[in-house]
């Protein structure tokens, strides 16, 4: 089985740090705007046996998650598999990983529910508007913005979404009806009607559970099928494999023909998934008006109506008017989450398989592939979707060579939607409820807490505010994870820790780069430490670890410089970096000294008062700072 696919590999080996400067038209340009013209020209017989099945095990996982992430996305059972094609389809032309399938996943679904409640016109608009922003960032290759979202602020988002999206679920595992979805009310309201559980429903969600844990912990424990084994072995091993990879439509397929049963008895224990429109999804531009019974609301004062900080107030004052118009207004802090969230997923999820199979990937083709995927699936009803880890897991699992493979699970759900909508209807919900649980319950990471109070406890703060907030207001959670993420960068730049010797001559070593803001705390430490001493004293500033300094610093340093002078005493730099020496010589400082290594500094300032100064002579600072300045 080939565990990477070296033309795929080969193409990407610059990454997205390629040399911008390169012809548009030339071959490796093409190559990294169509990534499938690095590894189709060297495709294999043996790549397409093993993508295919790949793409079948993807697709018998996507089908039956799909439905119930529409479940989830608070919309009819269709939409989930509008969403689940589009993406395979893209991706096979602009991917940069073998092992990713775009399509809807728990975390995506949450966030439409959260900004859409029950509307697809609001859902389709809300993935073209999000293919839009994520195909401009692609275009403008502003992949790097990702990475001011820390991982503990991802973890806590994450942990919550998993929370709010299994307990979601436990209504329709119970088989309670008429419960409130925003989060503390549905919790509320699940304990208060606990006695109204449908006995039928939860014996069946449970017995579904218990199904899919154990096909997970089978396919988590099967050996590895080696060409070497027995015929028979090979076989019944291949078997158990192909049937816990495909635990998911196994298990609601075994609960569609039990549902069926009573069915035919006359009598239905269960809650079922109800009619699936039919048929292949029509092809028609996003809804840009949307029409009610008080008027059309046209797309300019929809858009007007997206403003984040207008959401609540304007769903109070909005009370008369209809249901997609109410909750549109809460789409505009989607119009920022949404697009966000969903690539911070995809490349997260591309990242982590691209460096367990020893390739790379280029973030910001990435963003283009998942933004024209969204931006194409809206045209045929689709709302956001992002890569999800679960089936790519499958994907890589099952041994796909290359994004081929997404073409059998896209062929699939076509099939599925064209064939298979009439026998949906006997799927009962707490089975669907059953597999997001199964799904999602990954996604809370425990581990998570114990790692950062282990390794750094301040981590941990970030966290929990993300996790806290985000069972108020999703997008106030991520916002004020980010920021409190952020405060702690600041204020670990604004007060860098140093490193102090004492000796006959004192040695200050900032552990850390040397900014604007750090310069008054830079300066106090100075001053409380060698001038606001009896005797004053002189003090050697090591800067091995600054590799850049702006005009502040400079002033601040000058002043220091100034202060020392004024005590008679003596302030010299060690180990500056050639950008820093460059800086420092052309401002000129009265009194600056500078040293190759901390030594010569010590055996300098150690000399009697009077004597020439060591290796500082002006007529070699002229030279040097000459030769700085022509480099």
């Amino acid at each position: 089985m080939p565990s990477s696919v070296t033309a795929l590999g080969q193409a990407r080996s610059s990454g997205p740090g390629m040399a911008p400067s390169a012809c548009c038209c030339s071959p490796a340009a093409l190559q990294r705007r169509l990534p499938i013209l690095a590894w189709l020209p060297s495709y294999s017989l043996q790549w397409l046996k093993m993508d295919f099945v790949a793409g079948l095990s993807v697709g018998l996982t996507a089908i039956p998650q799909a439905l119930a992430y529409a479940e989830v996305a608070g919309l009819p059972p269709q939409y989930g598999l509008y969403s689940a094609f589009m993406g395979c389809f893209v991706y096979f032309f602009l991917g940069t990983s073998r092992d990713v399938t775009l399509g809807p996943t728990a975390i995506m679904s949450l966030l439409v529910s959260f900004y859409t409640f029950h509307e697809p016109a609001y859902a389709v608009l809300l993935a073209f508007l999000s293919g839009c922003i994520q195909l401009a960032m692609g275009v403008l290759r502003l992949g790097f913005l990702l990475d001011f979202i820390s991982y503990p602020v991802i973890k806590g988002f994450t942990s919550a979404a998993a929370v709010t999206i299994g307990f979601g679920q436990i209504k329709n595992l119970l088989g309670l009806q008429n419960i409130p979805r925003p989060f503390f009310l549905q919790v509320y309201h699940t304990f208060l009607r606990i006695a109204e559980t449908r006995v039928g429903d939860a014996v069946l969600g449970l017995v579904c559970m218990l199904l899919l844990l154990v096909l997970k912990l089978m396919r988590d424990h099967v050996p590895p099928v080696h060409p070497e084994m027995p015929p028979g072995v090979r076989l019944s091993r291949g078997l158990v494999w192909a049937a816990t990879t495909a635990r998911n439509a196994l298990v609601v397929s075994f609960a569609a023909l039990v549902a069926y049963s009573f069915e035919v008895t006359g009598y239905q224990p269960f809650i079922l998934t109800g009619e699936t429109a039919e048929g292949l999804p029509p092809v028609r531009i996003p809804p840009f008006s949307v029409t009610t019974a008080n008027g059309t609301i046209s797309f300019t004062e929809m858009v007007q109506h997206l403003a984040p900080l207008q959401t609540r107030r304007r769903i109070l004052q909005l009370t008369s008017t209809c249901s997609c118009y109410l909750w549109g207004g809460d789409m505009g802090a989607g119009l920022a989450v949404v697009p966000l969230m969903g690539l911070l997923e995809s490349i997260a999820v591309a990242k982590a398989f691209a460096s367990q199979n020893n390739y790379r990937i280029d973030a910001n083709q990435e963003l283009l592939a998942i933004g024209l995927t969204n931006m194409l699936g809206s045209l045929v009803s689709s709302y956001p979707v992002t890569g999800s880890f679960g089936r790519t897991a499958v994907n890589a699992q099952s041994g796909v060579c290359t994004p081929a493979g997404g073409l059998v699970t896209g062929v699939l759900v076509l099939l599925s939607l064209d064939y298979l909508t009439s026998l949906f209807y006997y799927i009962p919900k707490s089975a669907l409820a059953a597999v997001i649980i199964m799904a999602v319950a990954p996604l809370f990471d425990t581990k998570i807490f114990r790692t950062l109070w282990r390794v750094k406890r301040l981590d941990l703060l970030p966290l929990c505010v993300t996790f806290l907030l985000c069972f108020w207001e999703v997008q106030y959670g991520i916002l004020a994870g980010a920021l409190v993420s952020l405060l702690m960068l600041l204020h670990s730049a604004a007060r860098p820790e140093t490193k102090v010797s004492e000796g006959p001559v004192l040695v200050l070593q900032p552990a850390s780069g040397l900014s604007f803001p750090a310069m008054e705390a830079l300066r106090e430490e100075i001053l409380s430490r060698a001038l606001e001493v009896s005797p004053p004293r002189c003090l050697v500033l090591e800067c091995t670890h600054v590799c850049s300094i702006d005009y502040t610093v400079v002033l601040g340093l000058g002043e220091l410089l100034q202060d020392f002078q004024k005590q008679g005493v003596a302030l010299a730099f060690v180990g500056l970096q050639v950008p820093v020496l460059r800086v420092l010589l052309s401002a000129d400082l009265k009194g600056f000294q500078y040293f190759s290594t901390l030594e010569e500094a010590e055996k300098h300032l150690r000399q009697e008062p009077g004597t020439q100064p060591y290796n500082i002579r002006e007529d070699s600072i002229l030279d040097q700072k000459v030769a700085l300045l022509k480099a």
